[in-house]
């Protein structure tokens, strides 16, 4: 890493630090990513969409979901677990949201999240089983439970106006699914800067007996993190169902591997206790652009599966190795 040296030839701080490294590479593979698609448009069609603020305000409104999503997914992972339930999370928030109807509407759909999150939670800091398996359990619970509510069948059900408007709708131009994206990215920047819980988070992602011993109740910080994770997971479902009219069966399978994907190609360490929200931001925004590009390109949707998993293992090998930071 370049770094600056004084008159007397002592060595300075370098240029990037280690949380800022990876923030700049995705924001180089950004413009990477729209350079390409732009080539690829004016090539094949005579323009250039992807560079119209139409066109982009569109993008983050779509990736306003992912976001979301992965603002939740950040917190269990900087906590060094990972949370697998959140694909049907999403689908049982949509369902019971637009089942329900009317002003619980969205209440409901962010209860779901929640008690989802809290089992989560439950199971990883007390009955001390792996993330990765009583999550993926936990999905799977939710998935039968979703089935069995619809009888296997499409819900006959649809969104509210305000879940619509929320999804869909506009303030002075800008859609209000980034205004809502907004607001959740705030108060995870919040909460991970400003907080005794978001100090508390990564220094359990950092060695959680540690934590322990310096009188940090990790327990409970597990399960909030868990029940954050959920909510953001169930307000990213019931904006779905808006965003659709309705929900539908599987809606939240999209939506895991790229949230995991945007969390590590930003930086966070996986293995836990270092990470920068922004990071997750830039993260987020070159999915969904790769995405967009590689529509343009018809790439299908085995492909782009391939090349999701491809950058995580990528970033894994990049920044996974690395020593953990105590902060």
């Amino acid at each position: 890493m370049t770094s600056i040296s004084d008159q007397a030839g002592n060595k300075t701080k370098p240029w990037l630090s280690p949380d800022d490294k990876p923030i700049v590479i995705a924001g180089g593979f950004v413009l990477v990513i729209l350079a390409v698609g732009t080539a690829y448009t004016l090539i094949t069609q005579g323009t250039a969409p992807l560079l119209s603020p139409t066109y982009l305000l569109q993008q983050l409104q779509i990736g306003a979901f992912l976001g979301i999503v992965a603002a939740g997914m950040m917190l269990v992972i900087l906590l060094g677990h990972i949370d697998l339930s959140v694909p049907w999370t999403i689908a049982a928030a949509a369902m019971m949201a637009t089942a329900v109807g009317g002003p619980m509407a969205i209440p409901v759909g962010l209860a779901i999240g929640l008690a989802v999150g809290f089992v989560n939670g439950v199971g990883v800091a007390y009955l001390r089983i792996p993330s990765m398996i009583f999550t993926l359990g936990v999905n799977a619970v939710m998935r039968g439970l979703m089935v069995a509510h619809t009888g296997g069948f499409a819900p006959q059900t649809a969104a509210t106006d305000l879940m619509e408007f929320l999804a869909g709708g506009r303030i002075l131009g800008i859609p209000v699914a980034i205004l809502v994206w907004a607001s959740v990215s705030i108060g995870a920047i919040v909460l991970l800067t400003r907080t005794t819980i978001g100090k508390a988070i990564y220094a359990i992602g950092n060695r959680e007996a540690a934590a322990y011993l310096a009188g940090i109740r990790t327990r409970w910080v597990i399960i909030a993190a868990f029940c954050l994770c959920g909510l953001c997971a169930g307000l990213a479902g019931t904006l779905l169902a808006g965003y659709s009219t309705k929900a539908y069966q599987g809606m939240g399978d999209a939506y895991l591997l790229p949230a995991i994907a945007a969390v590590v190609i930003g930086g966070t360490n996986i293995l836990g206790g270092r990470g920068r929200y922004v990071g997750t931001l830039v993260g987020v925004i070159l999915i969904v652009l790769l995405n967009s590009v590689l529509s343009i390109m018809q790439m299908p949707e085995a492909g782009r599966q391939v090349i999701y998993g491809t950058v995580i293992i990528a970033m894994l090998l990049v920044y996974g190795r690395g020593h953990r930071v105590v902060n």
